[in-house]
This record gives structure tokens, sequence and C-alpha cells, in this order.
């Protein structure tokens, strides 16, 4: 139990300290990183709970897909980091006063003896938290989960219809001109002399 204790703090001190640093560090590449740092973290702090699944997903799905395209975007666009920070002192005294609510919640919810009486239960060997975890999501959770699909799928097509842009010098099909069209203009016949 020992070393198990010894690698979750080591992995939550690197969550931590990467996570102050994403959000105190100037340049948004280095942020994005930090980012990327702190998903990898999260998620061997998953495995180490058993909760494989939710950990490999949280690895694949958000530093495989979400970071490189926040990276992508974070690099293509010209961001004016001191414009940017301009407002920062302003906000300030709203972002601390935020901080210590949470701080305060969590410490309020951590000192209780709520968390005292939960034991987690032994599992057998050849238990599968992703099967439980399918079985859950499909049966019980079938219509939320349908639902968040929609959503997301909206999400998607609403960003692509946002972001697309009509370029004049780009060459584009138009598929009713190609499906109108006649024998007549596809097809020239050639006579042509056989000796």
């Amino acid at each position: 139990m020992l070393i198990q204790t010894t690698v979750f703090y080591f992995f939550s001190g690197i969550l931590v300290l990467s996570a102050l640093a994403m959000i105190t560090v100037r340049n948004p590449v280095h942020a994005a990183l930090f980012l990327v740092l702190a998903f990898f973290t999260s998620g061997a702090l998953w495995l180490l709970l058993e909760a494989e699944f939710l950990g490999i997903a949280l690895i694949l799905v958000y530093v495989g897909a979400v970071m490189v395209l926040f990276l992508f975007v974070v690099m293509m666009l010209d961001i004016n980091i001191a414009k940017m920070r301009a407002g920062y002192a302003k906000y300030l005294p709203v972002g601390l006063l935020v901080g210590a609510v949470m701080a305060a919640e969590m410490i309020i919810i951590l000192s209780k003896s709520t968390f005292e009486h939960v034991q987690p239960n032994a599992k057998a060997a050849d238990y599968s938290n992703t099967q439980e975890l399918g079985k859950l999501l499909y049966t019980e959770y079938v219509y939320p989960f349908e639902i968040a699909g929609v959503i997301l799928l909206v999400a998607i097509i609403a960003a692509i219809t946002l972001t697309m842009r009509k370029r004049a010098a780009s060459k584009q099909q138009s598929p009713h001109n190609q499906i109108s069209v006649k024998r007549k203009d596809r097809v020239r016949l050639a006579d042509l002399d056989r000796e």
C-alpha cells in the first residue's frame, strides 16, 4: 500500500504543478503543453484507481484529439499576448475570490467525515470495469448517451459551418450542372479517315 500512496502523491504533485504552470505561463503554446502533461497525469491517476477505461479514454480523446486541435488553433492564430494580458490585473480580485471560495469548499468537504465510512469493494481478478460501464451506459443511460451524441454532432456541424469560407480563387464543382448535362455536351463524335 505504501508504493501506491507514493505513486499517487507523485502524480498528484505533477498534476498540481502542471496545472499551476498552465495558468501562469505567458506563451499559449507552453500552456497547451502543460495542459497535455496535466491530462497525462490525470490519466495515470485514473489507472491507479483501477478505472482503466476512463484513464485511457482521457489520454486518447483529450491528448490525442482535443489538445492537438488546441495546439493547431493556438499556433495558427496570431495572438497578441501583450494585449491579452492587459486586462489581467483588472480581473485578478474576482479570480482570487473565486479561487478562495473553491478552496474553502474543498476544505469543508474533505474535512468532514463523509468519506470515512466508504471502503472500496475488492473485485475479482476477471472483473472488467469497461464491461460494467458499457452495460450501464447502454441500458440505464442509453437515452442521455444518445442525446449527448446528437448534441456533439450538432456542435461539430455548427463549428464546420461557422468556419467555412468561400474563396474566390478556389475551383468548385456544381453538382446540379454535372447532373443536368446532356450527351451532346460531353461527347463529340469525330469522323476519322481510315486510310
